[in-house]
């Protein structure tokens, strides 16, 4: 926990750095803010599905630190340009596709060490595990709003520290995460590959999901990472502190969301829970783009967090619950694929929509399209009736 722990909190600081590098210091129009976040989830796209079937193969534990040890040191590229006031938009590029690989690498590798220690409460460690991702990528947040008068560099260096502490910790693990004992090591990836493929493809729920998920990063995502930082600047003449509220401000709705689940215990309509989530997340994140008050931005944007904190927990649940164990590395980089894969796209789509329309009122047409997908799913999938139980967990 404490390495997933270091992993989140350096990523709210990336997020909200790299965010303000892009859009306030470099003050690039919309459609370059669109195609630098698309930059940072590329990797993503291209890579994690490769990532998830060699993870069952050298070991979760191993693979999360060596990719973890890479993003460490991958700060020190902007830290050395910004001390030399050499900063540019093709070195942000760089960085952002660096950046990004190592996350590709990393984020199969941490859902699947998530199940060893999940037992057969896969749900409760789900939420628990979202109530620290979103606990400590808040006070990531915190840190990063200083960037304006510390100065970026020192949270860049801060950044990395945070993830060398995490990479201590996942070398304490030992044993944890070895190579699957039964994997045929003859097979090649590609046929790993083909398996999680298979796995997904076959099950209705699960392709429920990534379909869900896919247009989470189209249209939620695109619009978190291109068009509120736009809002904040275009609209509401920003700085880094206001970046890092908008995002802390965020995840408190996530985190106090995650308590009550955890107060309320099993929830055995997931897929419910989900689409309902996401259905009134999609009118509060409409609501976002059509207010002029920074107040009350901001407080839906609060309002959409705690959305968020019921339709990200549901969705990761109903993957772990419903994924073979011995395929569970493989599928889970199909549901990480789903939304990061989808990333780049909801950026480019944000950033075009920002430069054609303005970004509130991109803000209001990727909200409508999400409220649209999720009627059509609410009917043609099985998510609204499906029933999780406990022991399907084991």
């Amino acid at each position: 926990m404490v390495a997933i722990s270091t992993w989140f909190a350096a990523y709210g600081m990336q997020s909200v750095v790299f965010a303000w590098l892009v859009t306030m210091l470099l003050r690039e129009p919309a459609e370059r803010v669109g195609l630098a976040q698309m930059s940072i989830l590329l990797p993503g796209m291209l890579f994690i599905l490769l990532a998830g079937a060699l993870a069952d193969r050298v070991g979760l534990r191993r693979q999360a630190l060596w990719s973890q040890l890479f993003a460490a040191l991958t700060p020190f590229l902007l830290i050395y340009f910004l001390s030399q006031g050499a900063l540019t938009y093709p070195v942000l590029i760089v960085y952002a596709l660096l950046m990004g690989l190592a996350q590709a690498f990393v984020t199969p590798a941490r859902d699947g060490l998530l199940n060893l220690v999940a037992g057969h409460d896969v749900q409760h460690m789900v939420m628990l595990t979202s109530l620290c991702q979103f606990g400590f990528q808040i006070i990531g947040y915190s840190l990063a709003g200083y960037a304006d008068s510390i100065g970026p560099g020192y949270i860049l260096g801060l950044q990395s520290l945070i993830l060398l502490a995490g990479c201590i910790a996942l070398m304490a693990m030992g044993d944890v995460g070895k190579p699957l004992a039964n994997a045929d090591k003859q097979s090649s990836v590609l046929k790993d590959f083909w398996e999680g493929a298979t796995a997904v493809a076959g099950n209705p729920l699960l392709r429920a999901v990534m379909i869900q998920n896919v247009a989470m990063g189209v249209f939620f995502m695109g619009t978190f990472i291109v068009a509120f930082p736009i809002v904040l600047r275009e609209v509401y003449d920003g700085s880094s502190a206001d970046l890092a509220s908008l995002n802390a401000v965020n995840s408190v709705g996530l985190v106090l969301t995650i308590l009550v689940l955890l107060r309320l215990g099993q929830i055995q309509r997931a897929g419910r829970a989900l689409l309902l989530a996401q259905f009134i997340g999609s009118i509060v994140l409409l609501c976002s783009g059509l207010v002029v008050q920074k107040s009350l931005f901001i407080f839906f944007v609060f309002l959409w967090g705690v959305c968020g904190g019921v339709a990200m927990p549901m969705s990761r649940t109903i993957m772990q619950q419903t994924a073979p164990p011995v395929l569970r590395a493989r599928v889970m980089s199909f549901y990480a694929f789903s939304f990061m894969g989808a990333g780049p796209l909801g950026a480019l789509w944000a950033g075009y929509m920002a430069d054609a329309y303005g970004p509130q009122l991109a803000i209001a047409i990727s909200a409508g399209g999400m409220a649209l997908l999720v009627v059509v799913m609410a009917v043609i999938s099985p998510l609204w009736r499906s029933v999780m139980n406990q022991e399907e967990a084991g």
